[in-house]
């Protein structure tokens, strides 16, 4: 009964490493596969839209801080 045991726990820790073993070899071809296919075609890339900033920040924290005071009393 233990020889059975030992049978299948090989066979299953077999049957794992091959089965990984696969899964790395299809992952690196599909990688190559990958690169291969963005060089024949890339990708358009936009140019990216200018954020405007707000010029003076002072007063928005002036504002702020009136606003506060505001609903303090």
């Amino acid at each position: 009964m233990l020889q059975e045991g030992l049978v299948i726990t090989v066979v299953g820790m077999g049957t794992v490493l091959v089965f990984l073993t696969i899964l790395v070899f299809a992952m690196s071809i599909m990688s190559k596969v990958v690169a291969l296919i963005s060089k024949i075609m890339p990708e358009e890339v936009e140019a990216p839209v200018a954020v405007r900033k707000e010029a003076n920040t002072d007063e928005a924290v002036a504002v702020a801080i009136a606003v506060a005071k505001m609903n303090m009393n």
